[in-house]
């Protein structure tokens, strides 16, 4: 294969099977290749409520991995767990919180060969597969928003360091014999702490377009008058 001119700056991993990660086999290689390359590796934790060391890439080096936590911030009862766990993300609770309250919503096709060969639904999951790319996609704002900033993009081990330390502790105590890592991903912390220079004021020409004007959500109350449901 030819050198990818434009390697990913995140690859997220929602995938897994049981046996420990062996150094020297192909699944490690990769990922050690992309870290190289200054791509950063999220991978899920797994869903068999059990040490994710018996897992891979759950268990390889060299990548971020992710548990998961339910609507109340405890572990999912899905969860994988362990001292290799980095960070947890919002991968709903399944029955265990309720339906539909303890999953995450999202986007679904409804195509057996892709999503854009079939009708599009809206549908609960719930696992490891929903929380990784939580994680991912903090990775991916923190590295696009440093790059419009002017600002050099994050190294795999800096930007795993920086989710960990703004990580927002768990709500409820998590059991010491099923850690899920050091908290709950925080996107708006993780940016705040690489953009810590405001942007300088514009005048005239210099702003560019205006930007729309937001609308501020209610806790409990709907918002109505959208184009969709």
């Amino acid at each position: 294969m030819p050198a990818n001119p434009n390697p990913a700056q995140v690859i997220n991993m929602s995938l897994g099977g049981g046996g420990a990660c062996s150094t020297s086999g192909a699944t490690q290689l990769a990922i050690n290749g992309a870290v190289s390359r200054g791509t950063t590796v999220v991978v899920a934790a797994g869903n068999s409520n059990a040490n994710a060391a018996n897992f891979s890439p759950a268990s390889c080096a060299n990548v971020i991995n992710v548990g998961a936590n339910g609507v109340t911030g405890a572990r999912a009862s899905y969860s994988n767990y362990g001292a290799l766990v980095d960070i947890a993300g919002p991968g709903g609770g399944g029955g265990v919180d309720g339906n539909p309250n303890g999953y995450v919503w999202q986007a679904m096709s409804l195509s057996d060969t892709g999503p854009t060969d079939g009708a599009l639904s809206y549908g609960g999951m719930a696992g490891t597969s929903m929380a990784a790319p939580h994680v991912a996609g903090v990775v991916a704002l923190v590295q696009s928003a440093l790059v419009a900033n002017d600002q050099d993009p994050l190294t795999p081990a800096a930007l795993e360091q920086l989710l960990k330390d703004t990580a927002r502790a768990f709500p409820v105590s998590i059991p010491t014999n099923t850690p899920i890592g050091v908290g709950i991903v925080d996107p708006v912390a993780a940016l705040s702490a690489v953009l810590d220079q405001a942007p300088e004021p514009c005048e005239g020409d210099d702003c560019g377009p205006t930007e729309p004007t937001a609308t501020p959500l209610t806790n409990k109350v709907a918002l109505v008058g959208q184009s969709g449901g």
